[in-house]
């Protein structure tokens, strides 16, 4: 995949995860959404039976019990499911490496070469007082039109909103190119190309 193309010639899938409360967390909900040629699509999510007992502060946070997780399946029984809705698209998250180191331990051998952080573009992007997901989801209307079921710190909630502040970060300049991005939100930082895209590089300081 050449980092050169324009951002929507990538296909994309906004990961959330939610855990367990254990360190590190084991995993209790997974939501993918995926973004092909600049458009979101439908999450997808599993609930997942995790090995260890989900603890009252996890609970507390994401509202999921243990019961309600008693007859769901291990990661282990869906594993291949969550990975081929993953397939080969570039991970994108607020936080994203939370998300995918959860990921690459529930998922022997998934290794992306790249992921991209909203939380990254987002500072770049916007000065706030807050770059919380919460924080961004009133700022840039994120949730507006979404079902009155879903609700933050869901798997398919944060997700979606997620997957929204993506595409309006990447519209914000025309013909923005997977490389910009790279250098703007990439969960690790490389110096390898960091000349590459010098025309670039105002591309968040707006």
């Amino acid at each position: 995949m050449s980092t050169s193309m324009v951002w929507n010639e990538a296909d994309y899938v906004v990961v959330d995860v939610e855990g367990n409360g254990a360190r590190p967390p084991e995993l209790v909900e997974v939501a993918v959404v995926p973004v092909r040629r600049g458009k979101i699509e439908k999450a997808r999510t599993w609930l997942l039976r995790p090995p260890t007992p989900i603890s009252w502060q996890a609970r507390k946070i994401h509202g999921i019990s243990n019961d309600d997780v008693a007859d769901a399946p291990a990661v282990g029984e869906v594993a291949q499911e969550i990975r081929a809705a993953l397939g080969n698209a570039i991970p994108v998250g607020h936080g994203v490496h939370v998300d995918v180191d959860v990921l690459r331990r529930s998922l022997p051998g998934w290794e992306p070469p790249l992921a991209l952080d909203t939380l990254k573009l987002a500072r770049r992007a916007f000065e706030l007082p807050s770059y919380g997901l919460s924080a961004l989801v009133e700022h840039r209307q994120l949730a507006d039109g979404l079902p009155p079921g879903m609700r933050a710190h869901r798997a398919d909630y944060d997700a979606t909103v997620t997957a929204r502040l993506f595409v309006q970060l990447a519209t914000r300049t025309p013909g923005v190119t997977l490389e910009a991005l790279r250098q703007a939100g990439a969960m690790r930082s490389s110096s390898k190309q960091a000349s590459a895209v010098a025309a670039d590089a105002t591309l968040f300081d707006l």
